[in-house]
């Protein structure tokens, strides 16, 4: 399965959230997490605090993976940085903070760590957190190769970070693949369409192939599965089961 991948020239397997179901996820232990167990690229979603700061966050509340409460959108950067982000998953990570972008994205090119960042916007920050996203990104990447890839399931973040910082190469995330898949591509510039494994066949793999662009699924946890996937030619797969779905199955 080793062959070279001229539509997807990154790492093949990727950990959920940094480390998938082995560390709090969304923080630097988890990324550390997955460089230790041989991961060269790893998923997080970045998304921002009431003052515009960049943080690793999925949810639009606080209250699942901090002790914190309330929105994300209304919150300072000063104020999450204060939250503990470890002790909901397990003692030993008591004390671990929501990182900002920027210290993600450090760990990420210190540790040579690939990164597909997901843009994850609060409701009605679309467009502000598609722009502060590929802008943060572009400073805090620059010289990287390959270049961090882009994703959302939001159009018009995608097409906010396409003006802002048009060399970042950009990702549409779907769940069920809609029938104008390829027109949406094209008119967002996108490199690759993000598929929930559960709506992904062979066909459509094959398909996206012709149309020049790779195929992510996600998030695939079981090992028959994962494999399926890889024959079907599926370009990468992020999984949260970091021990036994591992960059040796590329």
């Amino acid at each position: 399965m080793n062959v070279p991948r001229p539509l997807w020239p990154y790492p093949r397997i990727v950990a959920h959230r940094g480390g998938g179901l082995l560390a709090p996820e969304n923080t630097l232990a988890a990324i550390r997490l997955a460089r230790n167990l041989g991961f060269t690229g790893v998923e997080f979603d970045v998304k921002l605090t009431g003052d515009g700061v960049p943080v690793l966050m999925h949810d639009d509340t606080l209250e699942r993976t901090t002790d914190g409460s309330g929105a994300v959108a209304d919150a300072s950067y000063q104020e999450i940085a204060k939250l503990d982000a470890g002790s909901w998953f397990g003692n030993e990570f008591g004390g671990e903070p929501v990182p900002s972008f920027a210290a993600a994205s450090a760990l990420c090119r210190e540790a040579g760590v690939w990164a597909n960042i997901e843009i994850k916007p609060s409701p009605g920050q679309e467009r502000e957190t598609g722009e502060a996203v590929a802008r943060t990104a572009k400073l805090l990447w620059t010289g990287s190769h390959p270049l961090p890839l882009l994703s959302s399931f939001s159009a018009l973040a995608l097409e906010a970070a396409a003006v802002e910082s048009p060399e970042l190469p950009r990702a549409l995330l779907v769940v069920e693949v809609p029938p104008n898949w390829l027109a949406q591509l094209d008119r967002l510039q996108c490199v690759a369409l993000h598929v929930s494994h559960r709506y992904l066949d062979a066909a459509l793999v094959k398909a996206v192939h012709d149309a020049g662009r790779g195929v992510l699924t996600y998030t695939v946890n079981d090992s028959e599965t994962a494999l399926d996937m890889l024959e079907w030619g599926v370009d990468a797969l992020v999984t949260d089961q970091l021990d036994a779905i591992t960059p040796a199955f590329a």
